[in-house]
C-alpha cells in the first residue's frame, strides 16, 4: 500500500519525489523511535512536514489518533490515512482537533482551495456514493456524532441534542433552498473564519425559523461558541439529509435522543423494528385517523404516516422508493397528514419537534405540508381543539371524525 500511495502522490497529486520521505522520525521529547509512513515536505521549507501520512490496516479512528499526535509533534497542517480501499484527509485546526476535508490538495493547490470549493447537492450525492462503496459505509454518520461528542461537545457547556438539532434544522433548510433553485450552492459550509462562519450559520438558522415557524421560538439562537460551531459544521457539512437513507439518519438520531432523554428523563424509546411490526399489525388506511395523544418521539406516528404514503403512491402508480425526500409529495399525501394525523405531546400539546426523532426523520415532510396548508401549520403541529375555520360553539367531543386507530394503545 505504501508503494501505491507513493505512486499516487506523484502521478495523481503532482508531488515531486524530492518532497517525499518514508519512515520519517517523529520526535516526542527525547523519544525519536516513532516513524511516519510517508511525509510530504512544505514547498517553501523543504525540511518542514506539510503532510503526515499513515498507510496501514486498521480503523480510521485509530489512525486519526496516531496522526493527531504526529501532526501536533511536527506542526504539519495536513494528515492522510489509508488502509487501501479507504482514505481520509484531515486539516489540523488546532492541537486537539482534526477537521476532515474532501481530499488532499494537489501540489499546485492550497488548503483553502479545497475548503472553499463551492458545493452543490450533486457534491453531497457523490460523497454519499463514495461512503457507500467504502468499508465503513453510511453508518459512519453515527460515528461522526460520537466523535463530535468526544472531541468537542463534551465540555461545551450546552445541551448536545438541542444544539446538534439546530444545526440539522439549518442544514435541511439549506438543502431545500438549493433543491428549489433559490441558491446555486450550499451555504452550510465551513469555508470561512470562525467568527464569519458563526454569523453565516446564525443567519441561515434565522432564515430557517422564518421559513418554518413554530419549531423554535423567534429569539432562539445557536449557543455553540464560534470554535465549536466551526468544528460541528465542518463535520456535518458533507452529509446529505434529504433523499438519503432514512435508516442511517434514524440510527444517528436515535443515539442522540437516547443520550439526551433516556437516562435523564426516564424516557425509553421503542426500537424501530418493533414500531415497524406494530404499524404492520395496525395497517392504517388512508380514510382512517392516526392519533398518538402523547407522541413523545413520534416513532409510531412517522412510520404510520410513511406506511399510508406508500400505499397512496402505489395506488397512483408511483414508485415508493425513498419517502424521505425534498420533492413535494402528491396532494393526497399532503391532505392525509394535514387532516388525518394528530400527534400532540401531553406536556406541550404539540409534537415535540425539538426533542424527538420525529423532527429529523420527517421534518422535510412537515415542511412540504406546512408550505401549502392553512396558516403554514399542519394539523399535528397545532394545539388540539377546533380549528380557526371551524364555526359554531366549541364541541365537547373530539375534533376529528371517522374511524380512529389510537396509536397510544400501542405506545410501548
Amino acid at each position: 500500500m505504501r508503494q501505491f500511495w507513493l505512486h499516487t502522490l506523484q502521478a495523481k497529486y503532482g508531488y515531486p519525489l524530492e518532497r517525499l520521505a518514508v519512515e520519517y522520525p517523529i520526535t516526542f521529547g527525547r523519544d525519536s523511535s516513532k516513524r511516519a509512513d510517508i511525509v510530504i515536505f512544505d514547498a517553501d521549507r523543504p525540511t518542514v512536514p506539510y503532510v503526515v501520512a499513515e498507510i496501514k490496516q486498521g480503523k480510521a479512528k485509530d489512525g486519526k489518533e496516531q496522526l493527531r499526535s504526529y501532526t501536533h509533534a511536527t506542526g504539519a497542517p495536513l494528515a492522510l490515512w489509508s488502509n487501501g480501499p479507504d482514505s481520509k484527509t484531515w486539516n489540523r485546526k488546532n492541537p486537539n482537533y482534526l477537521q476532515e476535508i474532501p481530499h488532499l490538495p494537489t501540489a499546485t493547490q492550497d488548503i483553502e482551495d479545497i475548503i472553499n470549493e463551492p458545493w452543490t447537492l450533486k457534491t453531497l450525492e457523490d460523497k454519499e456514493n463514495q461512503r457507500a462503496l467504502s468499508s465503513a459505509g453510511n453508518k459512519a454518520l453515527r460515528e461522526k456524532i460520537v466523535d463530535l461528542e468526544d472531541e468537542v461537545l463534551a465540555n461545551a457547556g450546552v445541551d448536545v441534542f438541542e444544539e446538534v438539532f439546530k444545526l440539522v434544522f439549518t442544514k435541511l433548510y439549506d438543502e431545500m433552498s438549493c433543491h428549489q433553485g433559490r441558491y446555486p450552492y450550499l451555504r452550510f459550509r465551513n469555508s470561512n473564519t470562525a467568527s464569519k462562519l458563526k454569523e453565516n450559520i446564525q443567519n441561515l438558522f434565522d432564515a430557517a425559523k422564518e421559513e418554518w415557524p413554530g419549531v423554535f421560538s423567534d429569539d432562539e439562537r445557536i449557543k455553540l461558541s464560534q470554535d465549536h460551531r466551526q468544528v460541528c459544521v465542518g463535520s456535518l457539512e458533507e452529509w446529505k439529509l434529504f433523499n438519503s437513507n432514512l435508516d442511517v439518519v434514524d440510527d444517528a438520531f436515535e443515539y442522540l435522543v437516547s443520550k439526551s432523554a433516556k437516562g435523564e428523563k426516564g424516557q425509553y424509546f421503542t426500537p424501530r423494528w418493533v414500531i415497524d411490526m406494530c404499524v404492520k399489525m395496525l395497517n392504517p388506511q388512508e380514510p382512517e385517523t392516526v392519533i398518538d395523544t402523547a407522541c413523545g418521539s413520534a416513532g409510531f406516528t412517522v412510520h404510520s404516516m410513511f406506511h399510508v404514503w406508500g400505499e397512496i403512491l402505489e395506488d397512483l402508480g408511483l414508485p415508493r422508493s425513498n419517502l424521505f425526500t425534498a420533492e413535494r409529495k402528491p396532494q393526497r399525501c399532503l391532505d392525509y397528514v394535514s387532516n388525518k394525523v394528530v400527534a400532540p405531546d401531553r406536556l406541550k400539546w404539540r409534537c415535540l419537534c425539538r426533542q424527538s426523532r420525529f423532527s429529523w426523520a420527517s421534518l422535510s415532510e412537515i415542511i412540504a405540508i406546512s408550505s401549502s396548508q392553512r396558516a403554514r401549520s399542519p394539523a399535528f403541529l397545532r394545539p388540539l381543539g377546533p380549528s380557526p375555520e371551524r364555526q359554531g360553539p366549541r364541541r365537547s367531543t373530539l375534533p376529528w371524525q371517522g374511524p380512529v386507530r389510537a396509536a397510544r394503545r400501542y405506545r410501548l
